[in-house]
This record gives C-alpha cells, structure tokens and sequence, in this order.
C-alpha cells in the first residue's frame, strides 16, 4: 500500500480500532475521496458518461424536457435541478435547447466535489451550488434530472449463510488487504420475500440511500410540482449477484486495493425506484432501454441531420450514436425512468 493513500491509512486505522466497516461505508469514503481530488470524465480520466460521448444525448434530453414544459403551461417558475452533473455537460446542452422555446430556468446543482464544481462553474457558470437535496429551493416546481447519480451511493450486500442472510463488512486480511467478508449482523429484513430461501452463498444487494434519496425527491416533486428523470445502468427488477465494480484509467479494477482512487458503482434497483414513487401517488414511465428511448426521440433522424450539416464527422457522429443506442454497448444496460407530478403531461419516448 502506497504511503501517500491517506485514505487507506484512515480506513486502516478505523478497522483497527473498532472493527470491520460496513460495505457502504467503506464505498461512501472511497467515492467522497476519488470525486473531491480530480476531474475522473473523459479520455483522460477514468470514464465517460453519454453526454460526453455525443451532443445528441443533451440535445434529445433538452427537447423532452421543452416538449413537458410546453404542454404543462410554459410556467416561468421552474427550476432546473442536477443531481451529480458531472462536467455540467449535460446541463449546458439542455439549457442551450430549451433556451430556444423561452425556457429560462434558474439551475441548480446538487454537488460535494470542489473538483467538480469548477468544471461545472465552466459550463454553466449561474448554476447555483448545494450540498444536498435538502438546501434546494422550496418554491417552484422542481425539474430534477440524475443521470448516472444513483449508481455511484452506496450500497450493501448480504450473503446467504447456514445462519441465514449476513450483511457483508470490509475487513483487512493478514496481508493488511481490504477485503468483503460475511458480518455478524442480520440482514434477512433487507431481502425480498422471494429471496429469503435463496441457496447457501447467494447473494443481494440493497442501496438505503438510494431509496432514502428517492422518498424525498418524490415528497419535493409531490408537494412543489415537476418531475424526476433517472438514466443509469440498472435492472427493472430485483436479482441476486453482486454488481459491484470499480473503473480506473477506463479498464476494471478491484474495489479493495487503493481507496479513494477508482470509480465505485452498482447497478441501480429501479422497481425500487419506481415503487416509491408510486407510493407518493405520482406518475411513473418506464423504466425503459436508454437505446429505445432515445430512437424514439429521434436519434437516427439527429444523426442523420449532424451528418448531413458535417459530412467529413460522419463516421464519428455514428460511432457516438450507436454506443448511446445499441443493445450491446449501452442502449440496453442503461435504463430510463420518469416519475411526474400529476400536473404534468404524460412524457414522450416512453411509448
């Protein structure tokens, strides 16, 4: 271990002194630490989202959501809200095509990395800054959008024992590794009805801040107006298997060896997602495949109209169309689901 992992040192030290750490805690540390020190989006860093892949993803995301504020009144006391927004990429494209059908809102990010923040001050330089849901704005509908931000909280995972369901710790090894172990705590509450027989060793995963998240996001949306867009990798339905992984430099690495210093994710649970929302009595649609979405959108016809206007890009234009919308890149591993205010009009590319 590196001398200068300050952060392997700290968690070291915690494990020693008071034992094993949960799962999610030891996530919650190395994701604060990895996000706050550097800039981890793009070629140079350690991956790339769909917004910086091709303008096409931001431009059919801005119209979807102009088409929504159209249809619902063109209210002027809106507010756009981004959860996790990367670059500000994303943002940037939306603002800039929403702006084109007088659409001005006032932005909002919700953003703990100082590293981030200055890249996203770059791109849209009146968004205004939050630590947390809880300090955005309490009037005005809320138009919260969270692409790839559940995937990166953290989650637990609990193994099928002899004893039943044990939530899983990190622990350090002889060698003064990190590794997961099976804990003494019980974790059997946490299972689905159909899981709680599951075989010895199997496993499953359960993201508390990610529902504590969606239950106030749906109170907000409930109470102000709005809606919520989540695009993420993720299932549609509850499954056993570990989904954790870790990306540094674009290529997979071990979760366990060098906090702080890679991307940690886990698949998102969107029928969980869902169902809360549902409980708040609001609408939800989808969850559906990204690559489906955004052909329903128009993503071919956008291709085709950016090809045409910049023929010498074609092939570059298509490569970065296909990875958004083909099953095997990313069209079907990531997901999108709508939750809307009753107010609100249905949303398109849902089918």
């Amino acid at each position: 271990m590196p001398e200068q992992n300050i952060l392997a040192l700290k968690l070291a030290k915690q494990i020693g002194g008071n034992g094993p750490i949960s799962l999610a805690e030891y996530m919650r540390q190395s994701n604060e630490e990895y996000y706050n020190i550097s800039d981890p989006l793009g070629k140079e860093g350690d991956f790339i989202t769909a917004p910086e892949i091709s303008q096409i993803f931001g431009e059919l995301v801005g119209i979807w959501f102009a088409d929504i504020w159209m249809r619902s009144g063109e209210k002027n006391n809106i507010n756009y809200v981004e959860l996790g927004p990367g670059r500000g990429t994303l943002a940037k494209d939306i603002l800039s095509v929403i702006a084109r059908y007088g659409c001005t809102p006032p932005v909002h990010f919700v953003e703990t990395s100082d590293a981030l923040r200055v890249k996203q001050t770059q791109n849209c330089p009146n968004a205004i800054f939050h630590d947390k849901i809880d300090d955005l704005p309490e009037n005005g509908p809320l138009f919260i959008i969270a692409n790839e931000f559940f995937d990166a909280l953290p989650i637990n995972q609990a193994v099928q024992t002899h004893s039943g369901w044990r939530e899983f710790v990190v622990a350090r090894d002889r060698g003064n590794q990190f590794l997961a172990m099976p804990g003494t705590k019980d974790a059997g509450s946490y299972i689905p009805e159909e899981f709680k027989n599951a075989s010895p060793h199997s496993l499953y995963e359960y993201c508390p801040d990610a529902a504590n998240i969606m239950y106030e996001l749906t109170r907000r949306v409930k109470e102000q107006g709005g809606l919520i867009l989540v695009i993420d990798y993720g299932y549609m339905k509850p499954q056993l298997g570990s989904t954790l992984q870790a990306v540094a430099n674009h290529k997979s690495v071990s979760a366990f060896n060098e906090p702080g210093t890679m991307d940690i994710t886990a698949h998102v649970n969107f029928l969980e997602l869902g169902n809360i929302a549902r409980i708040g009595n609001l609408q939800v649609q989808g969850p559906i495949e990204q690559g489906i979405w955004l052909k329903n959108l128009g993503a071919d016809i956008r291709a085709e109209t950016l090809s045409a206007a910049n023929p010498d890009q074609r092939d570059v234009i298509m490569q970065a169309k296909e990875r958004l919308v083909h099953p095997e890149q990313m069209g079907s591993l990531f997901k999108v689901m709508a939750v809307l205010h009753n107010d609100l009009p249905r949303a398109e590319g849902f089918g």
